[in-house]
């Protein structure tokens, strides 16, 4: 029998709808795609996480050591240089999904952390005057956050892309696959705080420089050598060179507006001006093409739009998690660091138990809470993505109380010691106290940071799912912009909150502001949550 005969054998031969390969020819689900094709991309991730966390944990040391700067100027250096590569996604989703696509942006990225790091590790390396030295520093540090802004949107992206939504099975790891992505970003992290801070104190700032740079190299050559195999969906594929010189014409012709923006711009003036839009176009032209397209512009708009509220609500929780590298150290150096085996724990290392939470999380979850919760919910991935934000939210809320709680208990350890004016010594309080605030917190990341990136990648339009991973990143980034900006604003009304004698200042008071923030938070996301209808389904998401 012939296999058209054969609706499943038809099926099976027939090449993929809506993606090609890198030269814009049809591929088939056997040789393409799926975690073949992930893993290449997983594979450049973890260089990037590894190389940045391996730069930027041990950056201010670097500053005011061999670079002589002051304690001030590092800082501030330290977080206008995070804090541009914390909004730099937004600007690179932007050129991904509007001329460049997906696969170019990785290429581009990969390309400018070779450079990036390469320049740091010969300013290390070559001795020259520290005027010019800094020069070539920032130089460098800044093409890395160029890079990130490649990256960062697009690289969970083009890994999710090579499921077929639409395919039970693809569908069901696609979801495994953004847990298992934020496992190996955690790996990265807590090797490069573990073992890169080391090599830079230990042996030299040129060969502690020199290990990323080696890393995101060798990612880049394994991330080509998957070229052959990758999936690029209509929106990538139009702004890869082989294929925009094929289609060029037939793009001209067919789709008057091909940049994703410039469909997002009419459909919100669309929606923001009901009537406008729809009678120019019928002054323009009366087709009904041109009318079901205006209709799926519209619909992209609202998509967009539907979005925003969660993205709103979800900011205190970026606040909240601005803390882990920031306050919660400040705790545990102040802590007894000692081991059960009396070695003292050097502060940096404390910064690997929120990675460390998750490692231990995401394979519990991933294998035994979901399979669990989908037998109860019937849902395929457990719990739906707004659920899983939900809970993380709800989980930060505890970590931050438990915070304050166990802060209050280290001022009170330290006035029953006298210790309150002796911030140099060691309050007799294990560092271990510190355990449930970063495990809670591991535990948090994995069920809304990772909630965040399936929802804002699931729920964009296609071309625009670049744009919407960058809006989750900038959770983080605008979370960290107003916990400063709160800091500073409580510092400066002289409440003493931040002394620099720890023992002296009310940390726990701060936690309890942010956790009071955090349930005002979450009344109004799960308000939104309730009234939020997915855009593949017609029934509103239930909580």
């Amino acid at each position: 029998m012939e296999a058209g005969g054969d609706p499943l054998l038809a099926a099976a031969a027939a090449p993929l709808a809506g993606v090609s390969d890198y030269r814009g020819r049809p591929v088939w689900r056997g040789n393409s795609g799926g975690w073949r094709s992930a893993l290449f991309v997983v594979a450049v991730e973890i260089a990037g996480s590894f190389a940045y966390f391996g730069i930027s944990a041990n950056l201010i040391t670097y500053l005011t050591g061999p670079l002589g700067q002051s304690n001030a100027s590092a800082a501030a250096a330290v977080n206008a240089w995070s804090g541009t590569a914390s909004l730099m996604p937004l600007l690179g989703a932007f050129l991904a999904d509007a001329y460049l696509g997906r696969y170019a942006s990785i290429i581009l990225a990969c390309s400018l952390y070779v450079l990036g790091y390469g320049m740091l590790t010969v300013s290390a390396a070559v001795q020259q005057q520290q005027q010019h030295q800094q020069g070539l520093v920032y130089a460098s540090l800044y093409l890395i956050a160029v890079a990130q802004g490649a990256d960062k949107p697009c690289g969970l992206a083009f890994a999710a892309d090579q499921f077929d939504a639409e395919h039970p099975g693809e569908r069901a790891s696609r979801g495994s696959l953004f847990n298992w992505w934020f496992f190996c970003m955690a790996v990265g992290i807590s090797v490069a705080v573990a073992v890169v801070g080391y090599i830079q104190e230990a042996v030299s700032w040129g060969v502690g420089f020199g290990v990323p740079c080696a890393i995101v190299l060798a990612a880049f050559i394994v991330f080509l050598i998957g070229t052959p195999t990758y999936r690029l969906s209509a929106a990538t594929a139009a702004s890869s060179y082989w294929h925009l010189q094929k289609h060029k014409q037939q793009q001209m012709m067919q789709q008057p507006s091909s940049s994703p923006f410039v469909r997002l711009a009419r459909g919100l003036r669309a929606v923001l001006l009901p009537g406008g839009q729809h009678d120019d176009e019928q002054q323009e032209d009366q087709h009904q093409h041109q009318q079901q397209q205006a209709e799926e512009f519209e619909q992209d708009a609202r998509c967009v739009l539907r979005l925003l509220p969660i993205w709103v609500s979800s900011l205190a929780y970026g606040v909240v998690y601005a803390q882990i590298m920031t306050l919660f150290n400040k705790q545990g150096r102040t802590l007894d660091r000692r081991t059960i085996f009396n070695k003292q724990l050097p502060p940096a290392a404390l910064q690997a138990l929120g990675p460390l939470s998750i490692l231990l999380f995401v394979p519990v979850y991933d294998r035994a809470l979901v399979p669990a919760l989908r037998r109860a919910t019937g849902n395929p991935s457990g719990l739906t993505m707004l659920q899983r934000v939900g809970a993380g939210m709800a989980t930060s809320l505890a970590a931050v109380s438990v915070a304050a709680l166990v802060e209050a208990r280290r001022l009170a350890a330290a006035r029953e010691h006298g210790l309150v004016d002796r911030p140099e010594a060691t309050v007799p309080m294990s560092w271990a106290w510190l355990l449930p605030q970063y495990a809670m917190m591991g535990v948090a990341d994995v069920l809304a940071v990772v909630g965040l990136q399936e929802l804002f990648y699931d729920q964009m339009p296609a071309g625009l799912r670049s744009l919407g991973l960058a809006l989750y990143l900038s959770v983080m980034g605008l979370g960290g912009l107003i916990s400063s900006v709160l800091i500073s604003l409580i510092d400066a009304s002289g409440m003493g909150w931040f002394d620099d004698n720890l023992n002296r200042a009310h940390l726990d008071y701060f936690y309890w502001l942010l956790a009071a923030i955090s349930a005002v938070e979450l009344a109004l996301y799960l308000a939104f949550a309730r009234s939020y209808v997915y855009r593949r389904h017609k029934h509103p998401a239930t909580y």
